[in-house]
Parts: C-alpha cells; structure tokens; sequence
C-alpha cells in the first residue's frame, strides 16, 4: 500500500481503487455495480455472468490483507434497484460473512437509491465520520473534506509512445474522489465537463504504482508524474 494525504488524514491505497484508513480501522470502496452482468443480460446485452463474484472476491482479499473493522461502500453498490435481491448466490455468500463480522455502512448512490441492506450491514445517504463527508457524489460548492465517488474516474495518457488507460483518485484540497472498484465499470476521463464542475477546483489525478503515488495534473501533459503525494 501507499500512502495519500488527504485533509490532514493519513489514508493508503489499497490495491488500485480502495482506500485503507487505519486511523479508523476502515476499507473505502467505491461503484461496486454488483449484478451489471446481469441486468444486461435481461435487455438483451450478454455480458459474462461473473462480475459480482470477482468484485466480491477482490473486496474479500482486501479485508483480509487490511483486516478492517468497518467498510464504507460509497454509493452505485448495485446497478440498479433490483441488483440486490437477485445477487449471484456465490457473492451474497461473500458478502454475508463479512457483514456478519465489519460493521458496513451502504451509502446510497444514483443506481441504487433503494438498496437496504438484505445481505447485511446498514444503509444511509450519506454521513460524517471523523471529519471527513462520505457520500456518493461530490457537490461543487461543498466546503467541507468530502470523500465521494460516482465519476469512475480514468487517467489516460501515453507511454512509450502508448496510449494506456489507468484507474486513478482524484484530489483537491477539499474533495477526493475514488475510482470504481467494480470488475465491470467503465470510466470517465479525468478532463470530462462534469468532473470539473464537481470538484470547483482543477483537480490532480493520483495513480497508485508499486512503492508510490504518481500525480498528474488534470489538463497538463501526461507523459511523467509531477510529483509524490
């Protein structure tokens, strides 16, 4: 994991999508978008039928790297209403063990207004926890150290003379938005109309890499990392 300094807190990232807050002994996750596969599939679209099994597996290798004592899913944790009734038997199996043992909080996000919980662990809209906003989607004129999501943001750049395409954070001085963890979420591109309006503030966009944080500065030239974070 590496260290991302965010509103005088010492967060990690773990992995390349979650945060690690051991202050708070909390795992931070983002646009899960359990059981997309399968509510493409009943329009028609035949997406394979395994994403809420690997995001789940990827969600319970974390705890068990990080062993977290609660877990914050901030929003979009199913795609849409129904996803969390028909969740794939082998993921609920996941998730219930874990909500039977973390305390998780469910923050309610645009696709999933309704979810409540059925495998576990309780659901809001959105809450203050040691300082720091948590809710799905940052709001441009909020003040306050926000911790959000919804954007799925990607950094995409050239390298080597390839273009490539990472999941990354994005950072300002008062928001920080995680990338989506989902094994099947698309993303948006840090430099798109809408994230600009969310974060206020020309953002910075942070991928992890082995042993550090590389920073790039939204609209500058993405061919090295300016900094450390």
């Amino acid at each position: 994991m590496v260290p991302l300094s965010f509103a005088g807190h010492r967060l990690f990232v773990a992995g390349d999508a979650a945060l690690w807050w051991p202050a708070r002994r909390a795992l931070l996750l983002a646009d899960l978008h359990l059981e997309k596969g399968s509510f493409f599939a009943a329009a028609g679209q035949m997406l394979p039928p395994y994403d809420s099994r690997a995001t789940m597996e990827a969600i319970d290798a974390l705890v068990a790297s990080t062993r977290p004592e609660r877990v914050f899913c901030l929003g979009d944790n199913y795609h849409d209403d129904a996803g969390e009734a028909r969740l794939a038997p082998c993921a609920a199996s996941i998730l219930q063990r874990l909500t039977g043992t973390l305390d998780w909080i469910w923050i309610r996000g645009n696709h999933d207004r309704e979810v409540r919980g059925r495998w576990g662990g309780r659901a809001v809209t959105e809450l203050e926890e040691h300082g720091l906003l948590l809710r799905h989607e940052a709001e441009p004129g909020e003040t306050r150290p926000e911790l959000s999501g919804h954007f799925h943001p990607k950094l995409r750049m050239t390298v080597r003379g390839r273009r490539i395409a990472r999941r990354c954070f994005l950072r300002t001085e008062t928001k920080l938005i995680l990338p989506a963890f989902g094994s099947l979420t698309g993303g948006l591109d840090v430099d798109h109309p809408e994230i600009a309006r969310a974060c206020a503030a020309p953002p910075e966009a942070l991928v992890a890499l082995a042993d550090r944080l590389a920073c790039f500065p939204v609209g500058a030239s993405r061919t090295m990392a300016r900094k450390r974070a």
